[in-house]
């Protein structure tokens, strides 16, 4: 049985699509999940990244693209009141329901539903109180303390080493693999594809060509 660490911020509309379609692309495949929910900003910015909602045409085209996505891969999805938002408060309440920086698919994708079902506004107060209700059963730590706040940053480092560079992503024996359109890849690498034994590092062989 693989494991699979599966890297997401809930700012992250291409996060909630991978999360509801995971299931679909790995069917039939054994495997563990372990979900761990990292700052999307600070891995953006390692890399000098604007992300897309930091380029006004881009920003606009995915949240189009993204729309669009969900209708055809039949995944409720309504752009939140205002976006991008600052995921700190959703981070931290999730991590709080979870154990040792790693949080349950049930977090996870209640989480994302508070954020991309209704259309509403992700950090109002009175929806993040209804959240809190919701995951009551699951609270294990105080959203706000230090606990709760090193785990986010240990797991944002971690990603971090791990060489990942934006969410969604999984991590499995060392390969990463970003992005919904990622999904047929790393389920060929779990089937034990040989294009991998033969392939995966020559990419890092390319030079170049920037000065």
């Amino acid at each position: 049985m693989k494991h699979i660490t599966f890297y997401l911020d809930f700012v992250s509309p291409y996060a909630w699509l991978a999360l509801e379609q995971l299931p679909k692309a790995l069917e039939g495949l054994s495997y563990h999940v372990e979900y761990r929910p990292v700052l999307l900003g600070a891995l953006l910015q390692q890399n000098a990244n604007p992300g897309p909602a930091g380029i006004p045409a881009k920003r606009l085209w995915t949240y189009r693209h993204v729309s669009w996505l969900g209708r055809e891969l039949g995944v409720p999805l309504q752009m939140p009141a205002q976006h991008p938002f600052k995921p700190l408060p959703l981070l931290r309440l999730a991590l709080a329901h979870g154990r040792q920086g790693g949080i349950n698919r049930f977090v996870a994708q209640t989480v994302m539903q508070h954020v991309w079902v209704d259309g509403a506004d992700a950090n109002d107060p009175q929806r993040l109180q209804a959240l809190r209700a919701q995951l009551q059963e699951q609270k294990q730590h105080d959203e706000g303390g230090d606990m709760v706040k090193q785990w986010l940053r240990s797991n944002t480092e971690r990603a971090q080493q791990a060489g990942v560079f934006g969410v969604p992503a999984w991590e499995v024996d060392g390969h990463v693999f970003w992005g919904l359109d990622g999904l047929p890849m790393l389920r060929a690498y779990l089937r034990g594809d040989a294009w991998f034994g033969q392939q995966w590092e020559a990419a890092a062989r390319v030079e170049s060509g920037l000065q």
